[in-house]
């Protein structure tokens, strides 16, 4: 017998296993003794917009049947590609290693080029930020191996459903180390402390098929040849040529969107959102989420999702969370000396005391209209400012502008900050001087609006630290809607984040393989 159930549990049967599979069996009247009846969840989602918590379940029930696999994925069947014609791919993020991953599977050999360093190697750099204070421009938390997603919360889930196989991105990711979890989680998420051997394996997974992935690798200059992009040059000197160029440097690649400006090669300033990382205890939103004094063992940490919009000198503006995380850690996201950048990031259990989102506001291009003579630079222009200011008034370190949430929203300063989980540590100060003042008084006026949303959130038991500016690159590289080719510059794929066409893993993911095929498509047969 195979048969699927849809269920609607309360979190205590629903959230442990065995229990889970005792009520099936007796709701189906299998014996609890059969040896081969076999339970497997397919999805799970906790819906907490009732004081009465329940939790959609689907599953599997097997019984003298066969149980296929979970996963149809097979590392096995890549195809070795050594002797292949080469294309380059420059970052080794999360739309840089899946593009590589999937010309593998179609028969192009990969270039990977990675300013960072290797996955491990990049822990040192992390902790001399940490510890230190002191930020290596070329491996921080943005650039090395895996990306900015590498040291992140590791969430997996996205709004971009027609932007390719979620499935399949999930699959790779579990057969490359991920527990099967995070195919059945509603919201999946691996964890900082597991992302690295993930990211480790599939960069393995690339180099045994006859791929090359090179690290502390650079890309200073682009050869273009009657407007095609033949190939890269790097900081070593060195030359690497290609069939086309796939370009997923990420939203902090600073240098290379001042190097496509200088090259002549069209890019574009874009909307994106900047603002303040927001810390409370995590017990705290669990019982404003959960509606009970405690989560228990069998609930995760909570999270949320809030939005509004304010009005300010006559414009409404989005005011919204941006990558919650819950049970996690504030970390520093500089790339450079002088700047200070927030981020967030939880391990797989989400075990943390903290809880920290992004609550950021929308820009564009009336707030960086003193910088138009910049042109397509004049966001990025921007987005420096406020880093760089951030870390003057806090002190020239990496220590963090903070202020008590409520006095923020009162215009009072803080007399003394609350305990974090922001290692560098950091110093109390009005931010208002930190932030323009449009962004200020949107998220003044945004924070009393979640505080009517969830009442407890608007509290001086949590604090404000900035600056969240990194949220999606301030830069758009244009591209064919149908192609994905550069419309000027032949051979050359904007992917990722970098180019302005994702946010987040899965996204980043699922652009890096459609712009594998695109390239393939166009220049991988007699054309190469």
């Amino acid at each position: 017998m195979y048969q699927t159930i849809d269920l609607v549990l309360p979190p205590e049967i629903a959230l442990e296993n065995d229990a889970l599979e005792q009520y099936i069996f007796r709701k189906l009247g299998i014996s609890a003794t059969e040896p081969s009846a076999v339970v497997r969840v397919t999805k799970r989602s906790i819906d907490a917009r009732s004081r009465q918590l329940k939790v959609n379940i689907s599953a599997e029930v097997f019984v003298n049947e066969k149980v296929t696999p979970r996963i149809s994925y097979r590392l096995e069947d890549l195809p070795f590609v050594g002797n292949r014609p080469q294309a380059i791919v420059v970052g080794a993020g999360p739309a840089g290693l899946f593009a590589a991953l999937r010309l593998v599977e179609l028969g192009i050999k990969p270039i990977v080029l990675e300013r960072g360093k290797d996955v491990r190697s990049r822990r040192r750099d992390l902790a001399a930020i940490n510890q230190a204070q002191i930020v290596n421009p070329e491996s921080n938390y943005c650039f090395g191996e895996g990306g900015a997603g590498t040291y992140s919360d590791g969430k997996l889930y996205t709004r971009s459903k027609k932007r390719g196989d979620i499935r399949r991105v999930l699959e790779i990711f579990v057969a490359h180390g991920a527990s099967e979890n995070i195919l059945i989680e509603a919201h999946p998420h691996i964890g900082t402390n597991k992302l690295p051997n993930i990211v480790a394996a599939l960069r393995e997974s690339i180099i045994k098929a006859g791929g090359e992935v090179h690290f502390d690798t650079k890309v200073t200059d682009f050869e273009v040849d009657n407007n095609q992009l033949r190939g890269v040059a790097t900081a070593d000197g060195k030359r690497f040529e290609g069939i086309g160029v796939i370009l997923a440097t990420g939203h902090s690649a600073r240098d290379i969107f001042e190097l496509l400006d200088q090259k002549s090669i069209l890019i574009e300033a874009k909307p994106y959102a900047m603002g303040v990382r927001i810390e409370h205890q995590q017990s705290l939103i669990d019982t404003l989420q959960y509606h009970r004094p405690e989560r228990g063992k069998y609930l995760p940490a909570a999270s949320y999702s809030l939005v509004t919009q304010v009005k300010y000198k006559g414009e409404d503006k989005g005011v919204f969370s941006f990558c919650m995380c819950p049970g996690g850690f504030i970390v520093p996201a500089a790339t450079a000396q002088g700047e200070v950048v927030v981020n967030g990031m939880s391990p797989s259990r989400r075990d943390s005391k903290y809880a920290n989102s992004g609550i950021v506001v929308s820009v564009d291009e009336k707030d960086w209209a003193k910088y138009l003579d910049l042109g397509a630079l004049a966001g990025l222009e921007l987005q420096k400012e406020m880093e760089q200011r951030a870390c003057r008034i806090a002190g020239n370190t990496q220590q963090a502008p903070a202020q008590l949430m409520q006095d923020f929203v009162s215009g009072k300063v803080s007399k003394s900050l609350l305990e974090t989980s922001y290692q560098p540590g950091l110093v109390s100060v009005d931010m208002r001087e930190v932030l323009t003042e449009p962004i200020g008084y949107r998220l003044q006026h945004g924070f009393k609006a979640f505080g009517e949303k969830m009442r407890g959130y608007l509290t001086n038991n949590a604090q404000i630290v900035g600056v969240e500016s990194r949220t999606s690159s301030p830069v758009r590289i244009p591209r064919d809607r149908d192609s994905l080719e550069h419309p000027e510059t032949k051979r050359l794929y904007p992917c990722g984040e970098g180019a302005g066409y994702a946010g987040g893993i899965m996204s980043a993911a699922m652009d890096g393989e459609r712009c594998a095929e695109q390239l393939a498509l166009r220049y991988g047969g007699s054309n190469a």
